[in-house]
């Protein structure tokens, strides 16, 4: 098995952060490649992120209320 690490992603030019807002997934569930996994806010915008790839979200590494910079490992996928 193979491990896929989600990143932050930048939605635009002056985004440097964001908080992680609400998990649409729990750690065990399946995913899908592009279904929702993680809403953030960033600049007051509230922002669904899609799952890079489809698997089992085997990690959670920033829980929600937390606020981490564009481009960290939030998460991890097993495929």
């Amino acid at each position: 098995m193979a491990n896929m690490k989600v990143l932050l992603p930048q939605f635009g030019m002056g985004m440097q952060d964001a908080e992680i807002v609400r998990w649409m997934k729990a750690v065990g569930d399946s995913v899908e490649a592009g279904e929702p996994l993680v809403e953030i806010e960033a600049a007051k915008t509230t922002v669904e992120v899609p799952s890079p790839g489809s698997g089992t979200l085997s990690e959670i590494l920033v829980e929600e209320g937390e606020s981490v910079t564009v481009r960290t490992h939030i998460a991890t996928i097993t495929v």
